[in-house]
């Protein structure tokens, strides 16, 4: 039987055409490398949009997922099991968590952690207390839920009508929360660090104005560290960082290093108000990628892997400043630990897209956060010496860009 031709038409021929993927189709992957059907390489910024922790084919990863693959693969959630309660127990020690709720993605997620907070409101404070304060340029998921909370109205076009009692204020500016935030108010959600946004960090006194607003109103605040969290700044999660703890986190994309899984973490007196049959999942918790999750929290908490983040960052961060400053391109470079974005100047202005094109001509791979941000995300134990040829690699693509 003759084999079959896969290349970038075959996307156009079967898939839904939702996306927009490149020419290049990666068949391997080994640390922060990257190869292509023609066995050509690429140092790898972009980490599978922050989620490739550890790399790609990190052994114990895989050591973890062959393992666990040996013995249990499903059960459902009729039943339990071990790798799901083990990862629980560990995050539970390692945040300020007593209950955990797994699903497979950050969406789904968010999805429980909205739930959550409306649902307890109901059971504590009655059926009026609904409404949820969100922010502009954020992101939570592409759920209809998710999406009507994220603050992108791109993203809603074509699905109206939306869930209602859901309002956005200005990120960064706490007068603007406030004049939304009221009696009525279940959540306030944010991200730490906004990513899809721009990559822009929130300031620690708007963070600490939200939570005050919270408790004044009986309202929960719900961080949602899809993409910052699980080491990307230096800290197992970002809340630590700013030394603010929310009500409810939520976290997924590193948190299994490439394996499906996200978990919402919460307090017991909350997580009480989702008793048996309120919400569901058939995959959540799934023992493989329970077991993946494990091994990337038990090699990210080693201190020395926390404190790498930090040293990559600085490095990455004044290669990306230099590059910006030689030819003029980025205004700044922004961010926490491995989660950045270069800004583009701006006679640079909406063309972030041409950078990642370009990047990749050369063989570095980076991604976008809007038109106006070029965003790195790599994994968080990248060697330095993958950090220098990935930007020689993009200097030279910026040299070329700039003619």
């Amino acid at each position: 039987m003759t084999k079959q031709t896969v290349d970038r038409s075959l996307f156009d021929e079967v898939m839904v055409p939702n996306y927009a993927p490149g020419n290049m189709i990666p068949v391997r992957g080994e640390g922060s490398r990257v190869w292509d059907q023609d066995g050509r390489e690429f140092v790898d910024l972009a980490g599978g949009i922050a989620v490739t922790a550890l790399g790609h084919a990190h052994p114990g990863m895989v050591s973890a997922l062959v393992d666990q693959a040996n013995k249990l693969w499903h059960v459902s959630n009729v039943l339990t099991n071990e790798p799901a309660l083990n990862l629980a127990r560990t995050l539970c020690d390692l945040t300020f968590a007593e209950r955990v709720f797994f699903a497979n993605s950050g969406a789904e997620a968010n999805e429980a952690a909205f739930k959550l907070a409306r649902r307890y409101a109901w059971d504590h404070f009655g059926a009026e207390k609904n409404e949820i304060v969100s922010f502009r340029n954020s992101f939570h998921g592409r759920t209809l839920f998710t999406v009507s909370v994220g603050g992108q109205p791109k993203y809603l076009e074509g699905f109206r009508p939306a869930p209602g009692g859901i309002h956005h204020a200005e990120f960064n500016d706490l007068a603007s929360a406030e004049a939304l935030v009221s009696d009525k108010t279940c959540a306030i959600v944010v991200e730490p660090i906004q990513g899809e946004g721009g990559v822009i960090p929130a300031r620690r006194e708007f963070l600490e104005g939200l939570k005050a607003l919270c408790h004044k109103h009986n309202a929960l605040l719900i961080f949602d560290e899809v993409q910052c969290g699980v080491g990307r700044t230096g800290y197992l999660y970002a809340y630590q960082l700013y030394g603010l703890t929310p009500d409810i986190l939520t976290t997924a994309k590193s948190l299994g290093g490439g394996f499906p899984i996200a978990a919402m973490l919460t307090t017991a007196n909350l997580a009480a108000s989702l008793s048996a049959g309120t919400h569901g999942t058939t995959y959540g918790g799934n023992p493989l990628a329970c077991a993946v999750a494990q091994k990337v929290i038990d090699t990210l908490r080693r201190p020395n892997i926390l404190k790498g983040v930090k040293a990559r960052s600085d490095r990455l961060r004044a290669g990306m400043t230099d590059i910006g400053q030689r030819y003029r391109v980025f205004s700044e470079v922004r961010g926490e630990g491995l989660l950045l974005g270069a800004v583009l100047t701006e006679s640079w202005q909406g063309r972030a897209k041409d950078f990642v094109a370009a990047g990749m001509e050369a063989g570095v791979m980076v991604l976008l956060a809007g038109p106006d941000v070029v965003r790195l995300a790599p994994s968080l134990i990248i060697p330095e010496s993958d950090i220098d040829e990935a930007l020689t690699r993009f200097e030279a693509a910026v040299k070329k860009l700039c003619g």
